[in-house]
């Protein structure tokens, strides 16, 4: 079964990663969680997605501040990206902003300012369009 991969800019973004944990849990869906940044170590961000590409189906990013990771995730792979924008000093408008304002080509999904639930929600439905054992699961 495929993974869904959430990916956090920072240690600081654990609590809302947890919430779409919870969820995953729930769901029996599997699932890995690593924390790479976008802006200081962009290097491991391509490794991982390499890596991870025949395993990985969905993937939650959640970052704040300018919020490029979910950005940049999308722009190297074809897989669905979801990406959570965190609370800040601008109340997550920032980080929101960064991700509903990509350019053509680099689709992202984008939940509500730390709505790590809602991501895991949308990564189950996408999981279901594909993959009928997850359908049979029941309504998420």
């Amino acid at each position: 079964m495929d993974k869904v991969a959430i990916i956090l800019g920072s240690s600081s973004d654990k609590p809302v990663a947890e919430r779409a944990v919870n969820v995953l849990e729930e769901h029996e869906v599997p699932y890995e969680v690593k924390v790479l940044s976008a802006h200081r170590e962009p290097e491991a961000v391509d490794r991982y997605l390499k890596e991870s590409y025949g395993s990985v189906s969905v993937i939650i990013a959640i970052a704040g501040l300018s919020a490029a990771l979910p950005g940049m995730i999308a722009s190297k792979t074809e897989k669905p990206v979801i990406g959570v924008p965190v609370s800040g000093k601008l109340l997550g408008m920032d980080a929101l902003l960064s991700m509903v304002q990509m350019p053509s080509g680099v689709p992202v999904g984008v939940v509500g300012i730390d709505n790590g639930v809602n991501a895991a929600l949308l990564a189950l439905r996408i999981l279901k369009v594909g993959m009928p054992a997850h359908a049979k699961k029941g309504k998420a």
